[in-house]
């Protein structure tokens, strides 16, 4: 196949592209991205010289663009998103154009082209999940964030594109994913990097927010499986049954790297914090023979060595890009001088 990745120079994009052109040696990617903050040309660097990939840059919701891309390709597999809860309560517009009206352009141009399409979703769209429960793919979708609202819209769109257009389309619904490259505003990135530096870690609340923990080459090998044989008009959920506090991952950071308790900081919560997601993933193991290759302890450790191993990557973003200091003091720097740690916001940026 030929493949258009959208959102392929961010995290989970970008090792979908490594994968493909390691596993798949008769598949072309054409990878898209608008190059916005979370998206970094270096997360490519490793296949710019295979002959089966090319980059263009742009906007999903730009249909000019869009079209003859989707039209040369033989699927479309759509990570361009506005992602980060945080970030969406301070500009959830931004999240809305991306997540709903660029999914709409992009099952336009496979509408027009018979193509089909896959659309990277997450477990965020079922809401808080209540303790002993673990949401199904048939479960109702009830965000409560402007970001997983704005997931839940591209995944509707995509639902009403299937059935009134008769458009090949399939979903993932994934968990917490967590790895090398990530953008250091997410939990494990943003935490790991702050106790390299010995500042403080910002744990909302009491930090026993419930998330189920994947390994981003195995949420990669998931999409790839489903983007192959998963049945049309169809949900997949993606979970590595690795559910962990945010607090105990926070303690396995700072054990993995051998730093002491006292950088944990508890901040004022967002508005909305989800208190728990867990996935049953029963389908995709069932119907297409997926399952995670790592536990939740090797997730862990190979995600913090690969920081500890490749500070140029996230010091460029840390220390010289000032969207990352600009985000870091609005988010960040009224709950750590609330909370009394000592440390200012522009110390943590550094």
């Amino acid at each position: 196949m030929r493949i258009l990745v959208t959102g392929a120079a961010g995290f989970i994009g970008s090792a979908f592209v490594r994968r493909v052109l390691r596993e798949h040696p008769a598949d072309e990617v054409v990878a898209y991205d608008a190059l916005t903050y979370a998206g970094n040309p270096a997360n490519l660097d490793e296949v710019r010289g295979d002959p089966r990939f090319r980059f263009a840059q742009g906007d999903i919701a730009d249909a000019a663009t869009v079209d003859p891309l989707v039209a040369g390709c033989d699927a479309v597999v759509n990570f361009a998103a506005e992602t980060h809860v945080d970030r969406s309560l301070l500009d959830p517009e931004a999240f809305a154009r991306a997540n709903v009206v660029g999914v709409m352009t992009l099952l336009q141009a496979a509408r027009q082209h018979g193509k089909r399409l896959l659309q990277v979703s997450t477990d965020e769209v079922y809401g808080d999940v209540e303790p002993g429960h673990a949401s199904v793919e048939l479960d109702p979708l009830l965000p409560r964030s402007p970001y997983a609202a704005a997931k839940a819209g591209g995944e509707l769109m995509c639902r009403a594109y299937h059935v009134s257009y008769d458009v090949d389309v399939v979903i993932t619904r994934g968990c917490n994913t967590i790895g090398p490259r990530q953008y250091p505003e997410k939990l494990v990135p943003l935490f790991v990097t702050n106790a390299l530096q010995d500042l403080p870690l910002p744990v909302y609340g009491d930090g026993r927010q419930e998330r189920d923990w994947l390994f981003v080459d195995d949420h990669a090998a998931a999409i790839d499986l489903v983007l192959r044989e998963g049945r049309s008009g169809e949900a997949y959920n993606v979970g590595a049954g690795a559910e962990r506090p945010n607090l105990d991952v926070v303690r396995g950071i700072l054990g993995r790297l051998g730093k002491p308790e006292s950088l944990v900081v508890h901040v004022p919560d967002r508005p909305g914090h989800d208190r728990r997601y867990a996935l049953s993933s029963a389908k995709i193991r069932q119907e297409l023979g997926w399952s995670p290759a790592r536990t939740f302890e090797q997730t862990l450790a190979e995600t913090v060595d690969w920081y500890v191993a490749n500070p140029g990557w996230w010091e460029a973003i840390r220390e010289r890009d000032e969207r990352f200091r600009d985000y870091y003091e609005r988010q960040y720097g009224w709950r750590l001088a609330t909370a009394g740690s000592g440390a200012g916001a522009s110390g943590a940026a550094k």
